[in-house]
């Protein structure tokens, strides 16, 4: 949503000389940072596997890309008892050295790529990374979504004249409790869970400030989510506002779903009271895209 931040400058007059004032500020534990949004676009025919690794770095520093010793993504149906029916894996390469950036490893002896036909509703995508000798582990369940209705420019404003809204329509799966987030470009996000509209058509406004002018080009894309995602993105988005990017700049107080499991023996019970400062930032999700776009008039 549209960010409203407000300024206060004091203006103290103590003398004619300013002097430099030095603060120690406390070291930071350095942490691992993943990026693991993969957006799944049934019309093509691999899924667009990208992830990034960071590292947090001091106080007023961006998060600098990191290298880790192996990643690989395992993805299958589970069964009652927890167990996989059939295992298929993706084993990962940094895509150029020093981007911290991991994609399919095209030297691997087989194909490596995930294909589209593999996301379903039911199939779990599990990362497993090792980063400077630390194991880390995330699960995530494919999430779908349903497209985009349509997508057009309205000619209300929100807070200021200088204000573009575009206006979204939707029709929610009833068949199931849904979360949905919104990309509208600029690292601007939004979520919706259909508490009040499961089943029907949604339509609601989205208003950019001076993003955006007449003749530019808008992308809205609508992502499926898991409750957990859903929750995940909500507390960032509602502590960041958007600065920076969601995994560019995470809040420290927010977990994702990447788990140190380094020494842990049992890996089904992930969040180990013991170590609780021992955990990643950022997120895994697997989640199926629909797009529309619009020029602004």
């Amino acid at each position: 949503m549209k960010r409203i931040i407000t300024y206060i400058f004091i203006t103290l007059i103590i003398g004619a000389c300013e002097d430099p004032i030095d603060v120690d500020l406390p070291e930071v534990e350095a942490r691992l940072v993943v990026d693991g949004l993969l957006r799944v676009d049934k019309s093509e025919e691999f899924v667009d596997v990208r992830i990034t690794m960071r590292e947090t770095s001091q106080f007023f520093d961006e998060n600098q890309p990191t290298q880790v010793e192996n990643a690989v993504i395992s993805y299958g149906v589970l069964t009652d008892e927890g167990l996989f029916e059939t295992l298929s894996f993706c084993n990962l390469t940094e895509e150029a050295p020093g981007t911290g950036v991991y994609v399919p490893d095209p030297n691997f002896t087989t194909d490596q790529r995930i294909r589209t036909a593999s996301a379903e509703p039911g199939v779990v995508f599990i990362l497993q990374l090792t980063h400077k000798d630390r194991k880390y582990f995330a699960q995530t369940e494919y999430a779908h979504t349903v497209p985009i209705d349509n997508l057009e420019q309205g000619m209300d404003t929100f807070i200021d004249e200088d204000e573009t809204e575009i206006k979204v329509t939707f029709t929610d799966d009833g068949t199931k409790d849904n979360y949905y987030v919104f990309d509208f470009m600029y690292n601007e996000f939004l979520v919706i869970e259909d508490e009040f509209f499961q089943g029907q058509q949604f339509e609601f406004s989205y208003f950019y400030d001076d993003e955006i002018s007449a003749g530019d080009e808008v992308t809205v894309s609508i992502l499926g989510s898991t409750e957990e995602f859903y929750n995940y993105m909500d507390l960032v988005l509602e502590q960041t506002q958007n600065d920076g990017g969601v995994f560019q700049t995470p809040v420290a107080t927010v977990r994702g779903n990447v788990f140190d499991i380094t020494g842990l023996d049992n890996i089904t019970i992930l969040d180990n009271v013991e170590r609780p400062n021992d955990y990643a930032l950022g997120f895994f999700a697997v989640a199926q895209e629909y797009t529309s776009s619009l020029i602004v008039q």
